[in-house]
């Protein structure tokens, strides 16, 4: 066997255990959701985020993979493996969406916008930053630094949850004259358990997208990656608590939860390229961000019921463009990184996706509403959407 067949291996096995991280997001997503929606819709939120991944895979599968890449070739390890790691990526953009318009969603027309999500505008996004760039020497041709998706994937699923929430308008009573009515989460072990299956999903998410590590440098970078990963959420979770505890007094374990993984999605554009101390800053900025963007979008009736806004949107944004700020000028020469080609990468995200989202919502939404009306909201979308109540037992909430 020969050491080209060796690396084939190790890349092939390291793509697929890479895969199979990414997937724990799915139930974490869909734990995370569920903890912080009301018990009347638990079983929407666990079918939705079921969907979305067998909905979404499938688009990929069918059309969006060669829309992304071009071809299936690949030489330095299985094109089944190289796929089914793309694959895990693809259903996160709408995981993003669904958990901030969640409890007023109605399920059949959010998997008619997942198709659309899936097979092409997805697809199209990593075409023209990391896949086959059809449109090179345009304007849409970015040059931006963005490892595993801080814009790619977590802007672009922001940017589609903008747009729904200003079609779709928040919860019905969440807002009433001029006051947030607050929902209380329902079940806050499993709000943890869901975010911790993020987090480590993330060592795959981060760590998988470095796309080998069969040669010793590779393998410290991987390693690199992983930490420098860890450590933007550790410093997102301390600082989304100390902050929590200076203007309340309390510490919100919710509120500490999204500060990590803010601190998370702003390490993702670069944690290969950062030192091991520069990460603790990102992510510590990032947790602020979480805390400060929340009440935010909320003065704007901006009805987000897990913080995604907040969390994937502005930290998206945010940890692209730390990129173009804090990696090193040596660093920034050899991988051509500039402030302006980051800033460019995400304006130009920013408005292909929110456009292409906003117009595809709009038209399926005068076909099959979006949203679910007021009886169904008070009755819950457990009854109304799903037929099957998560918590049959309790008492419905108002």
């Amino acid at each position: 066997m020969s050491e080209l067949d060796i690396k084939y291996i190790i890349d092939t096995f390291f793509a697929l255990f890479s895969m199979v991280l990414i997937i724990f997001m799915v139930p974490g997503f869909a734990m995370l959701e569920a903890g912080l929606v009301r018990t009347k819709n638990v079983s929407s939120v666990l079918t939705v985020n079921t969907m979305i991944y067998a909905v979404a895979s499938i688009m990929f599968l069918l059309v969006g993979y060669t829309i992304a890449f071009g071809s299936w070739e690949n030489t330095s390890m299985s094109i089944w493996a190289a796929f089914l790691f793309q694959m895990a990526f693809v259903g996160k953009t709408v995981n993003i969406m669904s958990g901030g318009v969640s409890e007023r969603v109605r399920i059949i027309p959010l998997m008619f916008f997942t198709v659309i999500m899936g097979g092409f505008i997805y697809p199209f996004i990593v075409n023209i930053s990391w896949g086959a760039d059809v449109l090179a020497d345009t304007f849409l041709d970015i040059n931006m630094y963005d490892l595993a998706g801080s814009t790619v994937i977590h802007s672009t699923g922001g940017w589609a949850l903008l747009a729904a929430i200003m079609i779709m308008g928040p919860r019905r009573g969440r807002y009433k004259d001029g006051k947030i009515h607050v929902v209380p989460a329902s079940n806050i072990p499993l709000v943890v358990l869901g975010a911790m299956l993020l987090w480590i999903g993330w060592f795959g998410f981060n760590g998988g997208s470095v796309g080998s590590i069969s040669s010793v440098e590779n393998a410290d970078t991987v390693a690199k990656t992983i930490m420098n990963t860890n450590t933007a959420g550790l410093a997102g979770a301390i600082i989304a608590g100390i902050i929590m505890y200076f203007r309340y007094k309390l510490l919100d374990i919710t509120m500490i939860l999204n500060g990590a993984l803010g601190g998370l999605v702003a390490i993702t554009a670069g944690p290969d390229l950062y030192d091991m101390y520069t990460p603790i800053l990102i992510g510590a900025i990032g947790g602020a961000l979480v805390v400060f963007a929340v009440p935010v979008f909320d003065k704007f009736e901006l009805d987000d019921p897990v913080g995604a806004l907040s969390v994937h949107l502005v930290n998206g944004i945010w940890g692209t463009l730390a990129v173009g700020l804090f990696v090193s000028e040596k660093v920034k020469a050899l991988h051509e990184i500039t402030f302006f080609g980051q800033l460019k990468g995400v304006a130009v995200v920013a408005i292909f996706v929110f456009t292409v989202s906003y117009t595809v919502l709009f038209v399926i939404n005068k076909v099959v509403k979006f949203r679910a009306d007021d009886e169904a909201q008070i009755e819950g979308l457990d009854v109304q959407e799903v037929g099957v109540e998560a918590y049959p037992e309790f008492k419905r909430a108002i």
